[in-house]
């Protein structure tokens, strides 16, 4: 013999998503806000070049991440 359940989700109460809806848009937030820094923007860019291309300008990846993110750099 078989048996089935169903259950009924159409109560009024708060459910768990619009409960976290303003920490996911808080995190969302600061997200955006830390991708918008120049700091992100300069170490987008450092992604963008090759080890090959920043060692034909004399540089280093790592010189150059300690240069962009100063004391904050922790390699």
């Amino acid at each position: 013999m078989a048996t089935t359940a169903s259950v009924d989700r159409s109560s009024t109460g708060l459910s768990a998503a619009s409960l976290l809806a303003p920490f996911r848009a808080a995190g969302r937030l600061l997200i955006a806000m830390a991708e918008a820094s120049p700091q992100m923007r300069a170490l987008n860019r450092l992604n963008q070049l090759s080890d090959q291309e920043l060692a034909a300008k004399g540089l280093t990846r790592d010189g150059e991440i300690r240069r962009i993110l100063g004391g904050a750099a922790v390699l």
